[in-house]
């Protein structure tokens, strides 16, 4: 018997950044488009800064409303990383990990206003 191929994500194969806007827009090969606020994507990031080290170390960014994108960067043919104009540029995007932020973005954003409001943060 022959095991089950391993699913792939889809790649990311077009990445537009509007400035004036501070969104990204993605293109996936299979043609699903995901469009991001840099404000979700900064408090949302993959990095160890805001993930921390391990489970149950995610730490609850404030203050993000305002942020914006400065600069895209290949990371070889699988992820991104992403400049922030408030100095922000560790987290590694990976086509996987935009691929969950587009399937859960309405529970991610309604989970990070929740932790602002159960911490007594804001956006601002």
């Amino acid at each position: 018997m022959t095991p089950p191929a391993p699913e792939t994500t889809p790649a990311v194969t077009e990445a537009r950044l509007d400035r004036a806007e501070k969104r990204l827009h993605l293109m996936f090969d299979d043609g699903t488009r995901s469009s991001f606020t840099a404000e979700f994507l900064r408090v949302l990031s993959p990095s160890a800064e805001v993930q921390g080290h391990g489970p149950g170390q995610t730490v609850t960014v404030p203050g993000k409303r305002g942020v914006g994108i400065t600069a895209l960067e290949a990371v070889g043919n699988y992820a991104l990383r992403i400049v922030f104009d408030d100095g922000h540029d560790t987290g590694i995007y990976s086509w996987a990990y935009f691929h969950e932020l587009g399937d859960q973005e309405d529970i991610k954003w309604r989970g990070y206003l929740d932790a602002l409001a159960r911490e007594g943060l804001s956006r601002d």
